[in-house]
C-alpha cells in the first residue's frame, strides 16, 4: 500500500510541475474590501513550484487587495485544451510586495527562466519612481484538479487532490 500511496504521489507531483512549467498566466484570486472575490490574469515565474512572483503596479486593484489581505488562491491550466483532457493546478498562498532590500536577489530568482518575449526586470525596475513592483505568493497548500476519466487516478467525479510537497520539488 505504501507504494501505491508514492507512486500516486509521484504522479500528482510531475502533474504538478507539467501544469506550472507548460504555463505562463494564472488566475490570481484576491478579496476586495467588500470580502468579494477578485480574479486576474498575472504572467507569473516560480522557484520550486512553491513561490510564484509576478510584477505589476501597486495601483492595481489586485496589488490593493494583496496589501490589504495577503492570503491569496490561484489557479493554473492551460485553457486551449480539449475537454476532457484539462490538467490545472490549485495554489493557497500568502502574496506579499517585495521589499526593496530584498530586490536584488529575488529578482535573480524571480527572472532566472522568462518566457519567449517576456522580460526579466531588474531591481531599479521595481524600486524607487518606477511605475512597476515585484510581488511573491508563498504556496501554503497546492493541490491538482483530477478529472474524473483520469486513466489512473480518475473516480469517475471530477476532484481536487492535494500535493505532498515534501521534500521540496526540483527548481
Amino acid at each position: 500500500m505504501i507504494e501505491a500511496v508514492t507512486e500516486q504521489m509521484v504522479e500528482l507531483r510531475a502533474m504538478v510541475q507539467r501544469v506550472v512549467d507548460g504555463n505562463h498566466y494564472m488566475a490570481l484570486g484576491t478579496v476586495e474590501e467588500d470580502g468579494l472575490p477578485r480574479v486576474s490574469p498575472v504572467y507569473f515565474t516560480h522557484s520550486g513550484y512553491r513561490v510564484f512572483y509576478w510584477v505589476s503596479s501597486p495601483k492595481a486593484r489586485h496589488s490593493g487587495n494583496v496589501a490589504r489581505q495577503p492570503g491569496v488562491s490561484m489557479a493554473i491550466f492551460d485553457s486551449s485544451v480539449l475537454p476532457g483532457k484539462s490538467e490545472a493546478v490549485y495554489v493557497t498562498a500568502v502574496a506579499e510586495q517585495v521589499p526593496d532590500g530584498e530586490l536584488a536577489t529575488e529578482c535573480a530568482v524571480a527572472f532566472q527562466v522568462v518566457g519567449v518575449g517576456a522580460k526579466g526586470f531588474k531591481p531599479e525596475e521595481l524600486s524607487g519612481e518606477a511605475p512597476l513592483r515585484l510581488y511573491r505568493a508563498a504556496a501554503s497548500g497546492i493541490a491538482v484538479h483530477i478529472r474524473g476519466s483520469h486513466p489512473t487516478l480518475g473516480t469517475g467525479i471530477d476532484a481536487r487532490v492535494p500535493v505532498d510537497m515534501e521534500p521540496p520539488l526540483r527548481p
